[in-house]
């Protein structure tokens, strides 16, 4: 039976099918155009961006740290550029195997191991680290033929940090090294890390640290081609890195070197000032260490021998180590004795070798006095019983309050990080230092050695030399500064560091021309005199010796009965000349005894140098480095005839990198910066 065919009906399932088609169609063609206008006109800026930067990359162009010179213009920290080889952590594979390896083709040290281990327990898996500095054109052609085989390794050419005169003055400028977290976090609160794309140093001690700022200058920018695999195929724009200003320091190296090289190994400070304006012309701790092993991350074993060092050539002392000043308070006390009415220059003590007080013997230069004395004498013979009887007068609170004007256990406010206060005793200070009610009471008896510099008292060398310069200036006082100027890094236009105008603290002239004298005294009759024999010029000082470790009442001091670190330290406060003082300075030679046999002699010396234009001879130098007094042996030389003393660079030379005989590099970007800027 033939079946029929319902046409009609198929031809309408037909037409159904074909609308329905033609609606897909329609649809997706519809969304094919509303796509193409989203991607062609809503989003057209957006996607070209995206397309512009799959093609090209930002580079950041680090600045270049600008330079610290002294006040003659010699280079105290520059750059030069070298080419290294990094590592990226967590690209590189296991690490071990990957230096193993890489050892065959350029050479790594123990050393350069220790410092890569060190540095990557420091920082995060994904930085690049060094693992070899200053790499010589063939040690980089040899891996750049081989480099397929080290992912995640690779050569950059960076400037680094050089402090051309090593060891000298080091606890002034400081050091830079890697940013850590800390401060990576803080540069992110000021909204500062912009500028420090490409880089990853920062300053870290001394004027590297307080004038980062300056320094460190502005990031600029480079924008790359690149091709598919993220090589650099050149370069589309640029702006250009502002290069970091130069710090001109108030400090003389000459004068720094003579002073260091006078100390020899012996451990100590020395601040020298001058007293007019603040400017600090020698900034002296021993001993000292060489900033250019931080430049590269420290390593291990060299950081062990400077951290376990028992001599300590980390701590800068002229800041931070704190001292008795022993008999170089004195001064002081005779001034607050005038400003307080206290003593009269006439007034007389009798010194018969020692003073009693509630059954408790003071000594003062062992079995015999010194008759009668007054204000004058006082100072020029240094009696103690004069100022134990003093102190006993005016009180704990009446000696605070006059020494703090003149910066005694305060914040000078030297542009240096890191000043520490010192202990200027107040009954006040002493409740808030114990905790047990016995131990926070004050007694008596503990004003007494406070006349002489002894007790509780601890201040550092410079809060001394402060105390000092504004003795010497009348009375005026001027914060002390290192800075003396900004040089600007870009168009090399100089300003000046302006600190604050001095402040007179109201002494009466008469009082501090009372005090003056008998300082000057010291070095024409007094402990000093021998010194200071001969000196072409009239200069004023105090003398001082301060215990290190407590002798008992019925004890002698006997230094050859004592261990080294336990003997007496010297001191000298001063300046020079008498009538026109042009520098102040307080120095401490630790565990060395008397301060007229120790310390005296190295300001006779510098005073030499910075008055009268003389440096010491080769024996005089040995003379007092052995720690014998007396005035110079040998004939001064005129300073310039000595050899070897640091030097500005020459007319044009751009850094320490052009006096060494480096040749200057541009810093270049390689293909593996470019990727990982991307």
């Amino acid at each position: 039976m033939t079946e029929f065919k319902d046409v009609e009906r198929e031809l309408a399932g037909f037409r159904r099918r074909v609308v329905v088609v033609g609606l897909v169609v329609v649809l997706a063609f519809a969304g094919l155009f509303a796509r193409l206008v989203v991607l062609q006109v809503m989003r057209h800026d957006d996607l070209r961006a995206q397309a512009e930067r799959n093609r090209t990359a930002v580079v950041p162009v680090a600045p270049t740290r600008g330079h610290i010179v002294d006040r003659n213009g010699v280079v105290l920290a520059s750059n030069y550029s070298a080419y290294t080889l990094e590592i990226t952590p967590s690209k590189a594979g296991p690490l071990e195997p990957a230096i193993d390896a890489l050892s065959q083709v350029v050479e790594i040290t123990p050393r350069d191991r220790r410092r890569f281990r060190k540095l990557l327990d420091e920082s995060r898996n994904f930085e690049s680290l060094p693992i070899r500095t200053r790499l010589t054109d063939e040690e980089v052609a040899r891996f750049a033929a081989q480099r397929y085989r080290f992912p995640g390794m690779d050569i950059k050419a960076r400037l680094f940090r050089y402090y051309p005169q090593g060891a000298l003055a080091a606890h002034v400028v400081g050091y830079i090294g890697r940013i850590n977290a800390a401060e990576k976090e803080r540069l992110e609160e000021t909204d500062e890390d912009g500028d420090y794309r490409g880089t990853e140093y920062i300053g870290k001690l001394g004027i590297e640290q307080s004038y980062e700022k300056e320094l460190h200058g502005k990031a600029g920018a480079e924008q790359i081609e690149t091709s598919a695999g993220g090589r650099a195929v050149r370069r589309l724009a640029s702006s250009k890195a502002t290069p970091g200003d130069t710090v001109v320091l108030s400090i003389d190296l000459r004068l720094q070197k003579l002073v260091e090289d006078l100390y020899g190994d012996r451990r100590g400070a020395l601040v020298a000032l001058d007293p007019k304006t603040g400017e600090v012309l020698a900034f002296v701790s021993k001993p000292t260490y060489d900033p250019n092993l931080f430049v590269e991350g420290i390593d291990q074993e060299s950081w062990s021998a400077l951290n376990e060092s028992i001599d300590r050539p980390l701590l800068n002392r002229a800041l931070r180590g704190t001292y008795p000043p022993g008999s170089t308070y004195k001064p002081f006390m005779a001034l607050a004795a005038l400003e307080t009415g206290a003593r009269r220059p006439g007034d007389i003590t009798h010194d018969a070798g020692s003073w009693t007080f509630a059954g408790h013997t003071y000594r003062s230069h062992g079995d015999y006095g010194l008759g009668a004395v007054d204000m004058h004498r006082s100072i020029v013979k240094s009696s103690n019983v004069y100022y134990y009887a003093l102190a006993n007068d005016m009180g704990v609170d009446a000696i605070h309050d006059f020494m703090v004007p003149l910066g005694f256990g305060q914040i000078t406010g030297l542009d240096l990080p890191g000043e520490v206060r010192g202990v200027l005793p107040s009954q006040a200070w002493k409740r808030k230092a114990y905790r047990r009610p016995e131990q926070q009471r004050w007694y008596a008896g503990e004003t007494i050695s406070l006349g002489i510099g002894q007790g509780y008292n601890t201040f550092t060398m410079l809060q001394l030399a402060h105390a000092t310069a504004i003795l010497a200036n009348g009375g005026v006082k001027h914060t002390p500064h290192l800075a003396l100027e900004i040089e600007d890094g870009a168009t090399g236009a100089r300003r000046p560091v302006a600190p604050e105008a001095g402040r007179s603290l109201g002494y009466q002239p008469a009082n501090i021309a009372v005090v003056r004298r008998g300082l000057v005294g010291v070095t024409q009759e007094g402990t000093a005199a021998r010194v200071f024999a001969g000196a072409p010029y009239v200069s004023g000082g105090k003398t001082g010796t301060a215990q290190a470790v407590t002798i008992g009442q019925k004890s002698r001091y006997n230094a050859a009965a004592l261990a080294e670190r336990q003997r007496d330290h010297a001191l000298y406060m001063a300046f020079a000349p008498a009538d026109d003082p042009k520098i102040a300075l307080a120095l401490i030679v630790e565990n060395a005894g008397w301060g007229a046999e120790a310390a005296a002699p190295i300001a006779r010396r510098v005073f030499d140098f910075w008055v009268a234009g003389l440096y010491p001879s080769e024996a005089d130098l040995e003379h007092v480095r052995a720690g014998k007094g007396g005035p110079p042996v040998g004939k001064p030389r005129a300073i310039s005839e000595v050899p070897d003393l640091p030097a500005p660079p020459l007319a044009g030379a751009a850094n320490a990198a052009d006096l060494a005989g480096l040749a200057p590099l541009q810093v270049a970007r390689s293909p593996a910066a470019v990727a990982v800027a991307r």
